[in-house]
């Protein structure tokens, strides 16, 4: 496939990345922005990354929350990336917050392409469309799904598992080669410093905010592995109709403590796990505690079988996708020498 792919949301930390890839890759791309004055902003964060024979970029307006702009947008590209979505660290008192423009946001992306003719669509989900925590102790795979009922689930779950179940609606009724990217907690190096809330946490550990951590942990991959995973469901026409779980393995919050402390000791980074009544306590205070109190004492775990086999994906490993994410906020003054 060569021609023009429209990338969603390219002020993020993922789509940034995922420009980087699919430019160098011979691809031109046009990219969505809710204002057209941050388009200089994607420009200085990829350009320093483009080899030679880098495709063009070029930028368009248009806002998940509206319907002006996204036929243009559509027009002449040969494939979609959707990859914008929020993401909070904590969640919000309202759900609607995130999980209306998430799901018609998707809708909104997936409906313009299918009128424009374009059939292919690579759509950024996550692993919390994935994890039931009704199985929160078992592996679980892509044939797993969020239970959006459960008490325990976040607004944000809720948010991409609806975005996701209607992506896939969409794809069923418009007849589009529809493939989905779900990343875990996504560690790695920024190319500029809109790193958004992921990234947050382990800035949040490296400042010792927090004298422990809390006893759970989840699946994480570098963020270089989730631009390659998007660039290659692109090349590879068998990946349509399936999901990808993109994780390296699963890292508990305590042992990211301990590597991170490893290696900075001199900083004042946890590396003990706090009880849960400590936690509860805090949680009457902390909204972003407050959002983690299920997942106590659970250890998320997901396959990426599928993506190693059938993408041939070799995953940078957890720690090293954590340290590269360290050295990264550390080195550009993030965290204090």
């Amino acid at each position: 496939m060569s021609g023009t792919v429209l990338l969603t949301g390219s002020t993020g930390f993922i789509a940034k990345h995922v420009a980087v890839k699919l430019l160098n890759a011979g691809y031109d791309l046009r990219g969505t922005l809710r204002r057209l004055d941050r388009a200089d902003e994607v420009r200085a964060a990829v350009t320093p990354h483009l080899t030679a024979k880098a495709g063009a970029i070029s930028f368009v307006q248009a806002d998940l929350e509206a319907d002006a702009g996204w036929a243009d947008a559509v027009a002449g590209v040969v494939a979609v990336v959707h990859t914008a979505s929020p993401f909070p660290i904590a969640q919000p008192k309202d759900p609607a917050q995130l999980i209306r423009p998430a799901v018609e946001g998707t809708e909104r992306v997936l409906k313009a392409a299918a009128a424009a003719g374009v059939e292919r669509v690579v759509l950024t989900s996550s692993t919390v469309a994935v994890i039931n925590e009704a199985k929160h102790d078992f592996m679980q795979d892509e044939a797993d799904w969020c239970d959006i009922h459960l008490p325990s689930t976040t607004p944000y779950a809720r948010s991409k598992t609806l975005a996701e179940r209607s992506a896939w609606e969409v794809a069923k009724a418009r007849g589009l080669k529809l493939t989905t990217i779900n990343p875990g907690l996504v560690l790695g190096p920024p190319l500029d410093e809109h790193y958004g809330s992921s990234l947050g946490l382990i800035e949040r550990i490296l400042k010792g905010k927090d004298p422990m951590l809390p006893a759970f942990g989840l699946p994480v991959v570098d963020v270089r592995d989730v631009a390659e995973m998007h660039l290659r469901a692109l090349q590879r026409p068998e990946t349509a109709g399936k999901r990808y779980l993109s994780t390296s393995g699963s890292m508990a919050m305590v042992d990211m403590g301990r590597m991170l402390k490893a290696a900075y000791p001199t900083r004042r980074i946890p590396t003990r796990e706090a009880p849960a009544f400590l936690l509860r306590l805090l949680a009457l205070v902390d909204p972003q505690v407050r959002s983690i109190l299920p997942k106590i004492g659970h250890l998320e775990r997901v396959s990426n079988a599928r993506a190693v086999k059938e993408m041939g994906m070799e995953f940078i490993a957890p720690k090293a996708a954590l340290l590269a994410s360290a050295d990264w906020l550390v080195r550009h003054g993030k965290i204090w020498a």
